[in-house]
């Protein structure tokens, strides 16, 4: 009996010795081209000795990744600021929460025809997005640059209908945020999102005319659907995004461009 049992004991140990400590979780997380996917990469290297393994996958707009969230396609993403998500949740009823924030990515004014702002002539085509959040959001820089003047109570929403003053006339071509860097041989100006300005080449420190104040309420969050905010993946991601590791990956890769909140 001795002997039996000193066998079950020393099975039982072998048997817990090649188990694997814990298991692994694997995770699909959307994000757009540019910063975020470059960022989400380095994230998933960070998360990987967490037990979490993270797939990125990358959408080319600013719509399907909230769909593909609430019908459970991925299971976070991270490409979308407060405003966006709180436009798309009362437009589109997703049921969704924030569980972190991420970066804040000022928008730029580009141009291929100009050196200066100031140098914008009357009658300009000026590309913004096309969705309301940050169409709003290019309007408002217009507004903060003294181009333009936007009626009282709009919010971080308005449109060109909202506009009450402009003195230059300017004409606003509405197009998907990731067409305004091809825009910029159409307009005399385009506000480009700065995934988008990264991913066509262009560098917000170096070929923008214009920059969004530092201070704007845009900073970019992680997002699941209302009931995963309490899983252990849910924080081991959000522990990878905001860890020593990103952070020094960031400040290095963009140079400022871009900027961690944490």
């Amino acid at each position: 009996m001795l002997r039996l049992a000193t066998f079950v004991s020393a099975l039982a140990l072998s048997t817990a010795a090649m188990a694997p400590a814990t298991w692994a979780e694997d995770i699909k997380v959307g994000v757009s081209p540019g910063e975020h996917a470059e960022i989400m990469e380095e994230v998933a290297r960070v998360a990987e000795p967490m037990g979490l393994n993270i797939e990125v996958v990358e959408f080319s707009d600013y719509v399907i990744p909230n769909t593909a969230l609430a019908d459970g396609d991925i299971q976070a993403n991270s490409f979308q600021h407060r405003p966006y998500l709180e436009n798309q949740m009362e437009d589109r009823g997703f049921d969704l929460v924030e569980i972190g924030t991420t970066i804040t990515t000022p928008m730029g004014v580009y141009s291929d025809k100009l050196k200066d702002i100031a140098d914008l002539p009357d009658g300009a085509r000026i590309g913004i997005p096309n969705d309301p959040t940050n169409g709003g959001r290019a309007l408002l820089i217009l507004q903060d640059l003294g181009l333009i003047k936007l009626a009282e109570g709009t919010g971080l929403v308005p449109t060109p209908l909202d506009i009450t003053e402009n003195p230059k006339n300017l004409e606003f071509l509405e197009l998907d945020a990731a067409q305004l860097p091809r825009s910029l041989a159409d307009t005399d100006a385009s506000i480009i999102n700065t995934n988008y300005a990264l991913a066509a080449g262009l560098n917000p420190n170096t070929d923008t005319i214009a920059m969004e104040k530092a201070d704007s309420p845009y900073v970019n969050i992680i997002v699941v659907r209302k009931g995963d905010e309490g899983q252990d993946w849910a924080k081991k991601l959000v522990e990878a995004y905001h860890s020593a590791e990103v952070k020094a990956f960031i400040d290095k890769k963009y140079e400022g461009s871009v900027l961690t909140s944490w």
